[in-house]
């Protein structure tokens, strides 16, 4: 089974995908945040996906902000539209500084595949703390 990693963001969205039997990632494409209805629905029809994790912004000191009140909103918005597939918060904090330090910024492109590389690390450490739970 398939297993896709959302790092939402206002203007855009990273994804990334499992392999199916839940071992490897890889990025799997950026998106406009206005766009992931039907990044989802791809992942659905095309990828076979059953399970997306999404990654729970959180302050270093793991409280809430501002920016987690609206990633709760559209999560609780996907859960609704998309309810035959099973939906999973996971922290995010520092996937998106790994990221960068991964790929060095230089383009609006290399910004842009960020957001998918930070999706790629949350899916990573998600499966691997399912793997030794």
């Amino acid at each position: 089974m398939k297993i896709a990693a959302l790092d939402l963001g206002d203007k855009w969205t990273g994804s990334a995908i499992s392999d199916s039997l839940g071992i490897t990632t890889r990025p799997y494409t950026t998106v406009a945040t206005k766009e992931l209805p039907s990044l989802i629905t791809k992942l659905i029809d095309e990828e076979r996906v059953r399970t997306i994790v999404v990654g729970y912004p959180k302050t270093l000191k793991g409280t809430e902000s501002e920016q987690t009140k609206k990633t709760k909103e559209l999560f609780d918005q996907l859960q609704q539209t998309f309810p035959q597939i099973s939906w999973e918060w996971w922290d995010e904090r520092l996937t998106s500084k790994q990221a960068a330090k991964l790929k060095k910024q230089k383009t609006k492109e290399d910004k842009l595949a960020s957001h998918s590389i930070a999706a790629a690390l949350l899916l990573m450490v998600y499966l691997e703390y399912k793997t030794y739970q």
